[in-house]
């Protein structure tokens, strides 16, 4: 296994990480017996570093997991869960999640705490309800020892945010389609140079980087007479990156574990060489091309007068021309910008102003765009989508044991 160092701590965490989000299922409940399989032989194999969350599988996964680490293989790993923002309205809501996670992951300390999916808005809310004071005092009193928080917003949030606190670690998503969405490589450098360790979400975009790949994606992997899957290929550009510390995959089969662990063995800082490198850029080429809207995610048009998240918009309505599963994009748009995890910043709030068009470098017609965007995004569909969305990622704090 390939380790990296956590600047600010020390720590030597696996540079694969178990993310816990999209565990194995049986008629639609974790399937514990595998799940603790794949999980201890994961660790058997030199992972210590696993990411679960409070609503991850409708609030099993931590309980699960609780379960599987008993025993010997506590001490093997770090423990990362998040203080979910929808969930917390009080102050006092902050310590009771805390206590739930420290019962359901039969622990007295989790290892590595975040604040679930950052944005500009839930950032603010959970500033104004005391969030800083909560994780000292948390830290203080020995039930979390690492702060950092995870991010689904702008680059300019994002160093707000990392110029706002010492903070141990943030987990960001990247991979080969986003080095300028979201954080993007101009975020993870702006950390990196901070000494906060960057652990890597969404590798594979959701799967969309390793399978149904576009006939012409294939045929240029194809084309470099190297025999690596669309995965290998995916994670080992992550890897690359000497600045990610651990990078996450939601490990839910026995193949892919053992493909993932491969690869890491080997994909080491600056493993790829320029045939490599080249390789991967006529790949993102293809995918830019089959974009329907060309946003590079820079934020030059932000802020929108009318709160929408114009970056954001863009990016969801890309992701479900070029996603295999709608319906999870749907549920993702809706949690994100029509108000599931607070203030809406959806397609719809457009006003036609055009302000944000003279500062798109990209020369895009916003708000023509995001008509299109509206009408596709901002439906009955949507809505639907949302509430079923709402209810698995919103797990209730008073219907615990």
């Amino acid at each position: 296994m390939q380790y990296r160092t956590v600047s600010k701590n020390g720590d030597s965490l696996s540079a694969l990480g178990f993310g816990a989000m999209r565990l194995p299922t049986k008629r639609g409940r974790i399937d514990e017996e595998r799940t603790t399989r794949l999980i201890r032989n994961a660790i058997d194999n030199g992972v210590n570093y696993i990411d679960t969350a409070f609503p991850y599988h409708g609030g099993e996964s931590e309980k699960v997991l609780g379960r599987i680490l008993k025993d010997k293989y506590r001490e093997k790993v770090r423990i990362a869960t998040k203080l979910p923002p929808w969930n917390v309205h009080t102050r006092e809501d902050m310590d009771k999640i805390l206590s739930i996670q420290l019962k359901r992951l039969q622990t007295d300390y989790i290892d590595y705490y975040l604040l679930h999916s950052l944005n500009a808005g839930i950032w603010k809310k959970l500033l104004d309800l005391g969030v800083m004071d909560f994780l000292e005092e948390a830290k203080k009193s020995g039930k979390i020892i690492n702060i950092g928080f995870s991010f689904h917003g702008d680059r300019k949030t994002f160093k707000e945010i990392i110029d706002a606190y010492d903070w141990t670690f943030c987990q960001i998503q990247y991979n080969i389609l986003d080095e300028e969405n979201q954080a993007g490589t101009e975020g993870l450098r702006y950390a990196a140079s901070k000494n906060i360790a960057i652990i890597v979400m969404e590798p594979l975009r959701g799967g969309m980087l390793a399978q149904n790949l576009p006939i012409e994606v294939s045929r240029i992997y194809n084309e470099s007479g190297l025999n690596r899957t669309a995965a290998e290929w995916a994670l080992s550009w992550v890897w690359n990156h000497p600045d990610v510390t651990v990078v996450l995959s939601g490990l839910n089969d026995e193949r892919h574990l053992a493909e993932n662990l491969a690869t890491c063995e080997k994909a080491v800082p600056d493993y790829l060489n320029l045939n490599d490198l080249e390789t991967i850029e006529k790949v993102k080429a293809v995918y830019s091309r089959l974009m329907k809207i060309p946003c590079t995610g820079c934020s030059y048009c932000m802020p929108c007068p009318f709160g929408v998240n114009i970056p954001q918009c863009f990016y969801f309505y890309n992701q479900y021309h070029m996603l295999g599963n709608k319906m999870i994009t749907r549920g993702f748009y809706g949690m994100q910008l029509m108000g599931g995890m607070g203030t809406s910043a959806n397609a719809s709030l457009c006003r036609q102003c055009g302000k944000c068009v003279q500062a798109c470098p990209q020369h895009i017609n916003i708000p023509g765009e995001m008509k299109t965007v509206a009408k596709t995004m901002d439906n009955w569909i949507t809505k639907c989508v949302l509430i079923i969305a709402k209810r698995m990622f919103s797990s209730q704090v008073n219907d615990e044991d």
